[in-house]
């Protein structure tokens, strides 16, 4: 069964049953990953409603002192241990079924390991969002109701994405509308009230004493009130879908390897991505060291991959082939042995599933012992030939050990049948150690010895160098035996990190409509939006402009109309005559001014606020965790710095002049409009084109 039940289509969203489902999101879709996240999702209720019993149990013990309450508790306690135990026993189940994530083509092919997305609770954005608007921006936040809709549906549909890259650039799409969320509403200052809660993506499930950790317990959500645990977490599921892509490939085909490859190098660039930037979350599974080991697995998988392009058109029995195959398993195996090592540290060891790990050795031993096969294959079966290139299979075979065994050289070894005889079954030997391991290590762990793909193929590469050994045994083997040195590590591709590049992406910021993100942003704080109304006095409107969307008041004439009525330098034009301006550039205020001609005009501006300063007297006390209504928040404040309009000075001329008038200086910068009414008194002085004077700040975020 598919991901999706919905036909793709190049609509952002798409109509099924009266329902509308945005594009890369399918929650209708009964797939084996949704119904296994289901399951987990279950389990992770019943957990947690354990380990608040079993908080209340030791809580009972350290305050009771009669001695039969005391059993009594410890009996209890007992039993929710047990039940707390055998749930997390099947929570690891699920955390570690890879089958359900396989290519659902039959192969025989060791399962490779995906992550599991992280699951989450419902956010409700509408209040704080809506207060934050009228407090911050002075807008009723209810004309907004649309956009913070849109950003609640993205997130629900980010809750189920589909499997394919249609889902994969759902999340990203959200992630960056988080970063122009945060920018808008999070102030540095303050907490706004919104707890998100994600549950950890897999635990391990072994308890040791009461040392174990509340927050460490599997399916334990982790809450947090800042928006950082949100954007991590999506972060995080959109390298775990990259993972479940990747594992989801059909490996059967060199065109599905290669997407695998792909997927995992992205997933390994995504979580580093995380790792690298966000280095406080509270989650144990986004922490540093957990996702550096994260980051190993994904490559690692994806150099597994790259052995399995190379030898999916068949191994030749050929030197030069056998040679390359040896040394692409050899770099496989010990990748995986580095993922092992790093598996093996504290303090993942006690957080990783065991059976990650348990999974890790078993490859590292097996892609070494098939490192060790077909170098013996090389060896035993080797003969120079007339017209054998005999400098260049010198050459290889010197490069295919760090060192020849003692007494050795390789062209007296290609050149010496008995030699190279002696040195092939010394690799069988070892070959037959390393399955040997793979097979016990496999056999420890209880969830791989239920997979039974992975135990054929174990058993039956095993089986190959076990009768390989058999057919070329001889008796006196022990007494000739010869040490074989490991094969040296290389690949014809380097899998490495594919960093995310959102770049890529188009997003439109939902809250556009409150202006530039340069200036309207949460970091900014403003006054409430001021109402000048002025005219043009001789067609002159008494300052000048700068600046591109918003566009300032700059060079203001203080015996102006428009000064006289409480414009300021420095102010953003926000409205003229009902037009919203946040978004025009200077030229067409200029041409939305000039339209007016005569007419008194209504400007709305407003001034930047000093960060230093404190709220002003008629706004709302916010207090984290208190719920704010309309009602707390004003609407308007007292402007105490208007211009006494009785103040008697004389007039200067002002810096932008619409009029035209014989014994004036004419400029370039001037914009010049019929004048009427009394004649200014003359003064010649050149002033700065506002043009000139352009300094928009354009740097989003």
């Amino acid at each position: 069964m598919t991901d999706a039940l919905l036909p793709a289509a190049p609509q952002p969203l798409e109509k099924e049953n009266d329902g509308y489902f945005r594009k890369g999101c399918n929650p209708l879709a009964q797939t084996g990953r949704s119904k296994l996240q289901n399951q987990r999702a279950a389990l992770n209720q019943q957990i947690l409603k354990a380990v608040r019993m079993r908080t209340g149990a030791e809580n009972l013990l350290k305050v009771a002192t009669n001695s039969k309450v005391r059993e009594q508790v410890r009996l209890e306690l007992s039993f929710v241990n047990s039940d707390l135990q055998m749930l997390k026993e099947e929570l690891e189940g699920l955390n570690i079924s890879v089958g359900v994530y396989q290519n659902t083509e039959e192969a025989f092919t060791i399962p490779l390991i995906p992550l599991g997305l992280k699951e989450t609770k419902d956010v409700d954005f509408s209040v704080v969002l809506k207060d934050f608007i009228l407090e911050h921006y002075s807008e009723d936040g209810y004309l907004y109701e649309d956009e913070i809709a849109d950003l609640m549906d993205l997130r629900q549909a980010c809750r189920t994405p589909s499997r394919d890259a249609a889902g994969v650039e759902l999340l990203m799409t959200y992630f960056i509308q988080l970063g122009f969320v945060e920018s808008r509403f999070f102030p540095p200052t303050r907490q706004m009230g919104l707890l998100f809660t994600w549950v950890l993506a897999f635990q391990n499930v072994g308890i040791t004493q009461r040392a174990i950790q509340y927050d460490s317990l599997t399916g334990v959500p982790v809450s947090q009130q800042n928006l950082l645990l949100e954007k991590a977490s999506v972060l995080f599921n959109t390298g775990a879908l990259y993972t479940q892509i990747g594992t989801r490939c059909d490996r059967q085909t060199q065109a599905g390897l290669e997407s695998a490859i792909d997927a995992f190098q992205r997933a390994a660039g995504v979580l580093n991505y995380l790792k690298d930037t966000f280095t406080h979350t509270p989650s144990y599974d986004m922490s540093p060291a957990m996702l550096s080991v994260l980051v190993k697995m994904m490559l690692a998988q994806a150099q597994e991959s790259v052995f399995e392009k190379i030898s999916l058109p068949g191994i030749r029995n050929e030197f030069f082939m056998l040679v390359k195959v040896a040394q692409e398993a050899a770099k496989v195996g010990e990748v995986y042995q580095q993922l092992h090592a790093a598996m093996s540290q504290a303090p993942v060891k006690e957080n990783i599933p065991y059976s990650w790990a348990s999974l890790a050795c078993v490859k590292a031993h097996h892609y070494a012992a098939l490192a060790h096969y077909f170098t013996a294959i090389l060896l035993i079966d080797h003969q120079v030939k007339p017209g054998t290139d005999l400098d260049h299979q010198e050459k290889c075979l010197s490069q295919l050990y760090d060192h020849m065994p003692e007494g050795l050289t390789p062209l007296a070894t290609l050149k010496n049948d008995q030699q190279r005889r002696q040195l092939g079954k010394s690799h069988l030997r070892r070959a037959m150690a390393h399955h040997e391991e793979s097979v016990r290590e496999a056999s420890l762990c209880k969830k791989l010895r239920s997979i039974e793909v992975l135990q054929k193929v174990l058993c039956a590469a095993q089986e190959r160098s076990r009768l390989t050994y058999a057919q070329h045994q001889e008796d006196d083997d022990l007494l000739n035996l010869i040490h074989a040195p490991s094969v040296v590590a290389k690949t014809e591709q380097e899998v490495d990190i594919i960093l995310p590049q959102f770049s890529k992406l188009t997003v439109t910021d939902f809250f556009q409509k409150l202006g530039p993100l340069s200036v309207f942003s949460a970091n900014k704080r403003w006054t409430p939006p001021r109402s000048i109304r002025f005219t043009a006095e001789e067609g002159d409107l008494g300052f000048t402009l700068r600046g591109n969307a918003p566009v300032q008041v700059h060079f203001l004439d203080p015996y102006c109309s428009a000064s006289v009525a409480g414009a300021r330098e420095g102010d953003y034009i926000v409205s003229i005559q009902l037009v919203d301006c946040k978004w025009l550039t200077l030229s067409e205020v200029m041409k939305l001014l000039k339209s007016f001609g005569e007419d008194e005009i209504e400007m709305k501006v407003v001034s930047l606020l000093d960060s230093t300063s404190s709220m002003h007297n008629k706004s709302a006390t916010y207090s984290v965790g208190m719920q704010k209504t309309y009602s707390m928040i004003c609407l308007a404040i007292d402007d105490d710095d208007k211009t006494d309009k009785t103040k008697k000075i004389s007039k200067k001329l002002s810096f932008l002049s619409w009029g035209t008038n014989k014994n004036r200086q004419k400029s370039a910068s001037t914009l010049c409009l019929p004048s009427v009414g009394a004649a200014r008194p003359q003064v010649k002085k050149k002033l700065p084109s506002p043009f000139s004077l352009l300094n928009p700040d354009s740097s989003l975020y």
